[in-house]
């Protein structure tokens, strides 16, 4: 299956960035490529670009896609919770975070994200990963599997889902998407089904988040290429759901701050200053939301960083 992703809010990420032609940029969840070839487009000779992902197949993808200008990109399958060590000796002058999952990863049955699809239940965005969801779905205990599903996919019926999946799995245990799904949707109320969007929505996102561990490493991933962002270098990140936003929208908070002193202190002495200076988050405009409805949730933060 080809590897595609249409970039979401091109444009607003691109203006977020306020790309320099010589300036060095990171795309550290590059996908299909699609917000990264616009970057390389805007780089002369001086500039270059250093692409992120931890799926091999959308490093294949990004790769083939970018050879147009092999002259000022490096593909790297990573994490971008390792951006610290990757760009340790690097100074950056913009970094973008897309932190949705792939429309390739989605529609590709075989990886298991879809409740829409049967396939095994994987789930892992880097396949060298060993915890799958198949893992979690019959390895946590019933209590461990509530509080994932409620904390990472805001279920309401995290506990009941968790107890039709514990006696499902004394049966046999689960390990495709289709039979998930189906022992969600017979434990939750008829009117919760019925209510709009499937029931098991919450509970796959909730699996996904915890089988790649994605919302813990947004805070101290955001904090390490603040860190090497130079002054006036630009960090753009989209989001796609709550969880996301705010852990995202908390970082930028801490960031700005600066000062921590108490405040009937007359006088500052705790010397910190505000590393970022964040602009007013951006959302899709009605034209893309009408032409591409995976952009109905998501979000763009930016910030700059302050002179040291």
């Amino acid at each position: 299956m080809e590897f595609s992703h249409v970039p979401v809010m091109l444009g607003e990420a691109i203006e977020a960035l306020d790309i320099k032609p010589d300036g060095v940029y990171a795309d550290c969840t590059t996908g299909g490529g699609g917000h990264s070839l616009e970057i390389a487009r805007r780089l002369t000779d001086g500039g270059h670009l250093y692409c992120l992902d931890q799926d091999e197949e959308a490093v294949e993808a990004f790769t083939k896609r970018l050879e147009p200008f092999s002259d000022r990109f490096t593909p790297i399958r990573r994490n971008f919770a390792d951006v610290g060590e990757i760009f340790r000796d690097i100074m950056l002058d913009g970094a973008l975070m897309d932190l949705g999952v792939s429309s390739h990863q989605i529609d590709d049955a075989g990886r298991g994200f879809s409740y829409m699809q049967n396939a095994p239940l994987d789930m892992r965005m880097d396949r060298s990963r060993s915890l799958t969801a198949a893992d979690i779905v019959n390895g946590y205990d019933e209590r461990r599997l509530a509080d994932v599903i409620f904390r990472w996919g805001e279920e309401k019926y995290s506990r009941v889902i968790a107890a039709a999946i514990v006696k499902a799995r004394a049966e046999a245990p689960v390990e495709t998407t289709q039979r998930l799904a189906d022992i969600i949707a017979s434990a939750v109320p008829k009117n919760y089904r019925e209510a709009g969007g499937h029931p098991a929505k919450r509970t796959f996102q909730a699996l996904r988040i915890e089988t790649n561990g994605e919302i813990d490493i947004i805070d101290p991933s955001i904090r390490a290429i603040v860190d090497r962002l130079k002054p006036g270098g630009r960090i753009a990140v989209i989001t796609f759901h709550s969880l996301e936003d705010r852990a995202v929208k908390r970082a930028f908070a801490s960031l700005s701050k600066g000062c921590t002193c108490p405040p009937d202190f007359p006088v500052c002495v705790c010397g910190k200053k505000p590393k970022i200076k964040v602009f007013k988050d951006v959302t899709p405009s009605e034209g893309e939301l009408a032409s591409n409805p995976r952009a109905h949730s998501a979000r763009l933060r930016y910030a700059e960083r302050t002179a040291d």
